[in-house]
């Protein structure tokens, strides 16, 4: 599962290191990143405080279609 998290300057200079010894993720403007659920439960157990934006589960999907369905 994939979570979406921004977090301040000040926090992002203490989760680099972690992040660097993490698995792959992506990082996007305004200090969001885009990781693993491993990297965020890292992240947490170091104190690194952020903001959860979404999780992967979290897409909306349209009320009655089925995914891949046209609509």
């Amino acid at each position: 599962m994939k979570v979406a998290i921004q977090m301040s300057v000040r926090e992002e200079r203490k989760a680099l290191p972690i992040l660097l010894r993490q698995a792959q993720g992506m990082v996007l403007p305004n200090r969001v990143y885009v990781l693993g659920i491993d990297a965020v439960r890292a992240l947490r157990e170091a104190g690194v405080r952020f903001t959860e934006l979404s999780r992967e589960g979290d897409a909306p999907v349209l009320q009655g279609a089925t995914a891949g369905e046209r609509v």
